[in-house]
């Protein structure tokens, strides 16, 4: 039985980078959010500035949806 250490390393590789990038952009969508709630309670933030920063965060999600998506159509195809 061989293992082809190299494919191995590979895919080790590129399950990492994926995983971090996902967790990044999540975190981004979070950190939108949070940003949205803090200027609902007053903070001095302008009208587009929440807009913008609410679209953002729900393209985080979006991202992160269609990645997930994108991971199960690979296992089930």
């Amino acid at each position: 039985m061989q293992i082809d250490w190299q494919a191995l390393g590979t895919v080790l590789g590129v399950t990492l980078a994926v995983t971090i990038g996902l967790v990044g952009v999540f975190t981004l969508g979070i950190v939108g959010l949070a940003k949205r709630e803090s200027a609902a309670d007053g903070a001095a933030v302008s009208g587009a500035s929440a807009a913008l920063t609410r679209t953002g965060a729900y393209a985080c999600f979006a991202l992160c949806a269609a990645a997930v998506a994108y991971g199960i159509y690979l296992i089930v195809a």
